[in-house]
């Protein structure tokens, strides 16, 4: 086959084993591609959405109700938001689980928690975006938490919403990071996070003297299944958005009236269930960041996984990091079930 750019961004060959879709869950592929899915469809949105807080929640409805497939195009974008967050977080999973942050990766591990940050960072301002009475708490409860820090708090809530209150400036401003603020960092970061891929080494691997399977793959047999992969990817994603409709509500009336049963949005849910046990600052600030420090720190504080147990599930030599993350992420899963519950 003809070589050209794409072909070229992947190494010559990867061993067979960790190409398999049950070892690596092509996660990271998976990120890559609804990235392109939210570039696509967020630029379709931008010619109907109006970042005011009279005409945002209506124009949505505009776009959902009266646009052709703009229902669909709305849903697509808001599902592949969703499921992009999933796959990144599939990915670090799957990273720890297999000791895949071991030298030199150590730092291309942090580039990809720093993607994970800016996806659910992207996530909540498309949440408030909607600017409907679905995202009251998000935009009340969830601002207000910069509030509880101490001695900087109400000067980063200023700069946050840019007043005293939400309001036209908030949506403004939440309509700026979520476009170039958080999205252009993002794909720097996603070139930087691939790039540092081909030049560690590619996928992680024992030593050549360790290894006992030598089979490889080619390139061309890579691209096919990334290929196929997107298919499938797509296919999912298009029947989903295509029955099940991406939330939608009325207009916010009145901002600062949030009702005993708004929620979060979904990936904050755990938090929200946090700050029920009590001081904000500390369940709803220092608690998070105290988690993703501990998961940044996996690669230097814990133990290092064995070069020979590479490229497999649960080596024994990085037991402890494998724990530690797994029970993060148990109470993260079920304070968010919780929070999810049907309250009768």
């Amino acid at each position: 086959m003809r070589p050209n750019f794409f072909y070229h961004i992947h190494p010559p060959s990867i061993p067979a084993k960790q190409a398999r879709w049950r070892y690596t869950l092509g996660a990271g592929g998976i990120a890559v591609f609804l990235v392109l899915v939210l570039m696509v469809s967020g630029m379709l949105e931008m010619f109907y959405y109006v970042p005011t807080p009279g005409d945002a929640a209506l124009s949505i409805q505009t776009l959902s109700y009266r646009v052709p497939f703009g229902g669909l195009v709305r849903n697509l974008h808001f599902w592949a938001a969703q499921f992009f967050v999933i796959a990144i977080a599939v990915h670090l999973f799957r990273v720890v689980l297999t000791g895949g942050y071991a030298p030199p990766r150590r730092f291309n591990y942090l580039l990809g928690l720093a993607l994970l940050v800016l996806a659910i960072l992207l996530d909540f301002t498309g949440y408030i975006l909607r600017w409907d009475q679905g995202i009251q708490w998000a935009l009340v409860v969830g601002t207000n938490l910069v509030k509880s820090i101490p001695w900087i708090g109400d000067y980063l809530y200023r700069i946050l919403i840019g007043g005293d209150y939400p309001g036209l400036a908030t949506l403004t401003r939440f309509y700026t990071w979520h476009i170039y603020g958080l999205m252009l960092p993002a794909a720097v970061l996603i070139v930087w996070h691939i790039f540092r891929v081909r030049r560690d080494g590619g996928i992680a691997i024992p030593p050549p003297h360790l290894r006992t399977e030598r089979n490889r793959i080619s390139r061309e047999d890579l691209v096919r299944q990334e290929v196929t992969a997107m298919l499938l990817c797509s296919s999912f994603l298009l029947l989903f958005a295509i029955f099940v409709p991406a939330p939608i509500a009325p207009a916010i009336t009145n901002i600062e009236a949030v009702s005993s049963d708004a929620t979060a949005p979904w990936f904050f849910v755990w938090i929200q269930q946090m700050l029920k046990w009590g001081n904000p600052f500390v369940w709803g600030v220092l608690a998070p960041v105290i988690i993703l420090a501990v998961i940044g720190l996996i690669p230097y504080v814990f133990p290092q996984p064995a070069p020979r147990e590479l490229g497999r599930w649960l080596p024994p030599s990085n037991r402890l990091a494998q724990i530690v993350l797994v029970i993060i992420a148990m109470v993260i899963l079920l304070l968010t079930l919780w929070g999810l519950r049907p309250i009768a």
